[in-house]
């Protein structure tokens, strides 16, 4: 078996000026566990630019890659594009419908990422029918999911040797589990799983289910991991990522 490449990963950190100095510390010498840090959305608390200075401020610390995608709470302000801006300034990588790679001492590593957006799940999702109000709701939730694996389909061609899918939203339902299921259709997208199996990812990675549980799978086996930052309890936690078809 390869060896594994190793995959640090967080959300939902929610970063605001009274949060600074919660973080920096944990992350200094990251890179004894893990070879890259994702962050699966939701950096600041309000999507202000301060905020998002926090954040940025706060991981800088970690002596690894950052790659993160935006959550629902980044666009609250409207100045989702103005956070995407700082966060490259600041040598970070923000993915949407994008993907890049990374040279690890284990080999390369592939990340394709998007925020996501509400849907449901497969049975209970929102129909594109009836009112324009509705086939817009829905159609950006589908829309997100073609995104996603137009990201994952560039990255095939880059042949890395694992390959994450990351975003916000949630890919399946069983991460979901500890949630009122009444608001499981505002929490992920049954269409973004679809795309993770067709290409045939390594790891899923997503956040936004703060009283879901950690682990789940997509219908084809993929692993899926809810890194929100109440879930895991911890400034981040660490994947050994292998190939599948090695693992």
């Amino acid at each position: 078996m390869p060896e594994p490449i190793r995959v640090a990963a967080v959300g939902d950190v929610h970063l605001a000026d009274d949060l600074r100095g919660r973080y920096a510390p944990l992350l200094e010498g990251i890179s004894a566990e893990a070879d890259a840090l994702l962050v699966a959305g939701d950096l600041t608390q309000h999507g202000t630019i301060d905020e998002a200075k926090a954040f940025a401020d706060e991981f800088d610390a970690a002596d690894v890659p950052v790659l993160t995608v935006l959550g629902n709470h980044d666009y609250h302000s409207g100045e989702e594009r103005e956070i995407a801006q700082l966060l490259e300034e600041r040598g970070m990588t923000v993915l949407e419908g994008t993907s890049t790679t990374i040279e690890t001492r284990a080999g390369r590593l592939g990340v394709a990422g998007v925020k996501g957006f509400c849907l449901g799940f497969s049975g209970r999702s929102a129909a594109d029918f009836g009112e324009p109000q509705m086939k817009a709701f829905t159609g950006h939730g589908i829309e997100t999911a073609v995104v996603l694996r137009r990201a994952l389909d560039d990255l095939a061609g880059e042949a890395p040797d694992v390959t994450v899918a990351l975003s916000h939203f949630a890919p399946v339902d069983d991460t979901l589990l500890g949630e009122p299921k009444e608001i499981w259709p505002f929490l992920g997208n049954y269409r973004l799983g679809e795309a993770i199996d067709e290409a045939g990812v390594d790891l899923a990675v997503h956040g936004h289910a703060h009283a879901g549980r950690e682990k789940g799978l997509t219908p084809a086996g993929v692993p899926v991991r809810n890194v929100a930052q109440p879930v895991i309890q911890a400034a981040f936690r660490v994947y050994d990522v292998v190939p599948r078809r090695s693992a």
